[in-house]
């Protein structure tokens, strides 16, 4: 019993206690970072999960130790039974909440809170309506800022997720801080990771210094405060002085969280992935439907979790595009 107690545990000690899940590979938006040009191959309907087959699997993790569980997508509130996934959830012990893309998300305002959904993660990489349609190749920047508005004053708390590219983005910086100086939401500044199709290359990257250059010459050091970071967070949080919000930079690339990694992923087809950056995966649903027990083949993949960015613990290894070409697309991951 003490083994199975221990299942999330891997070999440094880490406790994973955080499941993210993938709901679907669709999404409404075709952003640049996440989805390749040409598309994804995606999975046929019968390899996705059905509600019913993630409650089992979530079940399975919070009997073990999870006390948190995202959906992310593609977009998860295009998938027609969302409702039903968040309802069977919300009746395990955890905390509940999504990553979104807002689009539609005023039409699931109710269904969030009759469920118990506070935390809602939007990604916005631009306040400039051009550059939103450039990297989303969609016009719904206006749509995607009203939602925002709406969460906030429907009582959600919301995080804003910006992924930072040089000499596209970067010079909005300031701009998206002074959003939180009347709006109790959190900015999160995030670095461009390497994923199959999305043309990473070093040169692109927004890194934390660069970040923190921006706002010593934007603010007063004196104004610029250094808040305390939750356990597990990927984040590096501050705030201005006198602000309503905050601002955090998630920085997986110069500044990699992994000694307090407490994540693992599952992927729409039901593959547990240890790490963002690992291409290995574990295949729990056709385990599941052939009935039987999933709990060793995670305990197997949390054990075999390395220690860093699914092994590549330099620069160097990351620059190397055989190692992160092997890996998804990040639509096909989960946000």
């Amino acid at each position: 019993m003490t083994q199975n107690k221990n299942i999330l545990q891997d070999r440094f000690g880490r406790d994973h206690t955080y499941l993210r899940i993938s709901l679907i590979e669709r999404c409404n938006l075709r952003c640049t970072y996440c989805m390749p040009e040409e598309g994804v191959q995606l999975s046929p309907k019968s390899h996705i999960m059905t509600y019913e087959e993630i409650y089992e699997i979530s079940k399975t993790f919070v009997d073990h130790g999870v006390t948190k569980i995202r959906l992310t997508g593609g977009e998860p509130l295009i998938r027609k039974d969302f409702p039903i996934i968040l309802e069977k959830l919300a009746a395990l012990p955890i905390t509940l909440s999504i990553t979104s893309n807002a689009v539609i998300i005023d039409r699931f305002i109710d269904v969030l809170k009759a469920n118990g959904v506070n935390d809602i993660n939007v990604s916005l990489d631009s306040l400039s309506k051009e550059k939103f349609k450039a990297i989303t190749r969609r016009d719904q920047f206006e749509k995607v800022y009203d939602n925002i508005l709406l969460l906030v004053k429907e009582g959600f708390n919301v995080k804003v997720n910006a992924v930072l590219i040089k000499d596209f983005n970067d010079n909005e910086i300031i701009d998206f801080i002074n959003l939180t100086k009347d709006l109790p939401i959190t900015i999160r500044f995030i670095e461009f990771m390497p994923f199959d199709g999305n043309k990473w290359d070093l040169s692109k990257m927004v890194s934390h210094a660069d970040v923190m250059q921006y706002v010593d010459e934007a603010f007063p050091k004196t104004d610029v405060i250094r808040l305390q970071d939750a356990p597990n967070d990927t984040s590096r949080n501050f705030k201005i002085k006198g602000y309503k919000g905050s601002f955090a930079i998630i920085s997986s690339v110069t500044n990699p969280f992994c000694d307090s990694c407490n994540r693992l992923r599952l992927t729409a087809n039901g593959q547990l992935k240890n790490c963002l950056f690992s291409a290995t995966e574990s295949d729990l649903l056709t385990t599941l439907r052939s009935g039987k027990p999933i709990a060793p083949i995670i305990q197997r993949a949390v054990a075999a979790k390395l220690k860093m960015r699914g092994g590549m613990d330099t620069l160097e290894k990351l620059q190397e595009p055989k190692l992160h070409s092997k890996n998804r697309s990040m639509i096909t991951i989960g946000g």
